[in-house]
């Protein structure tokens, strides 16, 4: 459950975790931007092919890959479905469940073929970046562009209480499956509603406790936050190159590219 939410590969040393936080965060925004702006699957189905190869390359295991994209595939099947079945107006199949009548379009499939390629592309992106990057250099990044300091610091004890809180749902899983808590539909139904009201419970009590233990360490509504160093040349270049290409190749791929 930890290997979903953990950057203990952006530890590891290689060419991507060398390069600055803030020239990743500026390169992984505007790819998600351009996949946003896309009017066709290319770009996005390009991003994300490019940065499932990234991550084979620095050695993520291709399990924890698919894991970690396991959600978003269940996010992309629902568009996919939702734009099939609600939109378009040329006939591509239809289903008969019972009395009902659904009738699949092909405007609907590629409407959502394109969006679920965005969510695809954009997340592979995000993915990507919390891989080569520790989650303490994003959000010092963050605070470098100026993004508002509450805003940062609310990530930032999201971030953190969220092993905290997984730690303490898998205890509470343990010992229910140790008590047949799963052993039917019924009792895996009300097991779940008790994993779901403990959480939540202890969310809220960890809440009130972190902000007693920050009020007595003299907090006063805001972190502070070290300077990150000056910009090296390697960087800049990196920046300089880098920008024009993911521009170009966006401006290639939409304009000529069928």
């Amino acid at each position: 459950m930890f290997d979903i939410f953990s950057d203990i590969f952006a530890s590891r040393e290689n060419t991507l975790t060398r390069v600055d936080p803030r020239i990743k965060l500026i390169l992984a925004l505007l790819l998600i931007f351009c996949t946003v702006l896309s009017q066709m699957v290319w770009f996005p189905l390009v991003v994300f092919t490019c940065c499932l190869i990234t991550m084979t390359l620095i050695r993520i295991p291709p399990g924890l890959v698919l894991l970690r994209l396991s959600g978003p595939l269940g996010i992309v099947t629902v568009l996919v479905l939702l734009q099939m079945f609600l939109t378009g107006s040329t006939p591509l199949m239809t289903l008969h469940i019972g009395s009902w009548t659904f009738i699949a379009s092909q405007e609907g499939l590629a409407r959502g073929i394109l969006l679920g390629s965005r969510v695809l592309a954009a997340v592979s992106t995000v993915i990507l970046l919390g891989s080569v990057t520790p989650a303490h250099k994003i959000f010092a990044a963050l605070r470098w562009f100026k993004i508002p300091e509450g805003w940062v610091e609310i990530a930032m004890l999201v971030y953190r209480y969220t092993f905290s809180l997984l730690d303490q749902t898998s205890d509470v899983l343990t010992a229910q499956r140790a008590r047949l808590g799963y052993s039917s539909i019924k009792t895996s139904l009300g097991s779940v509603g008790v994993v779901a009201g403990t959480v939540l419970i202890r969310a809220m009590d960890q809440a009130m406790r972190t902000y007693e233990a920050m009020t007595l360490r003299g907090y006063q509504g805001s972190m502070p936050f070290g300077p990150l160093p000056v910009l090296e040349q390697k960087d800049v270049r990196i920046l300089t190159v880098a920008v024009p290409v993911i521009l170009m190749a966006f401006l290639f791929v939409e304009r000529y590219i069928i």
